[in-house]
């Protein structure tokens, strides 16, 4: 199944994010071997070479690391792990915030909302 693009985005910074996000939530733990760069562009219906450069950008990062012999995996350093789980929750978090502020929500208001959420 192919997967989703927003139009007003490039291809290549939603891949970085998809994949991001599938390394920080656990679907690709630790360790974990992944695919090979064709069949993750196979699998997203994008050109191996748009693939190839958001993998690029991720070992970059210290996501993955990549081994001649194993091809590419993802890091097992947890402080990288947790830093990037931890940035996009700030970041998550900041939007949530300036969203609530504009419907004119202040800090001591979002909190209690977010308290009410989590006790459904």
């Amino acid at each position: 199944m192919a997967w989703k693009f927003e139009n007003d985005r490039p291809i290549y910074t939603q891949l970085l994010e998809k994949i991001e996000q599938m390394i920080i939530s656990g679907k690709y733990p630790a360790g974990a071997k992944l695919p090979s760069v064709r069949e993750l562009a196979a699998e997203a219906s994008v050109n191996p070479n748009t693939m190839q450069r958001a993998m690029a950008e991720l070992e970059n990062r210290g996501l993955i690391v990549t081994n001649r012999t194993a091809g590419k995996t993802v890091t097992q350093n947890q402080d990288i792990l947790q830093k990037m789980k931890t940035e996009k929750a700030v970041k998550n978090t900041q939007i949530y915030v300036r969203q609530m502020e504009s419907l004119g929500f202040n800090k001591e208001e979002i909190i209690a909302l977010i308290e009410k959420g989590e006790k459904k």
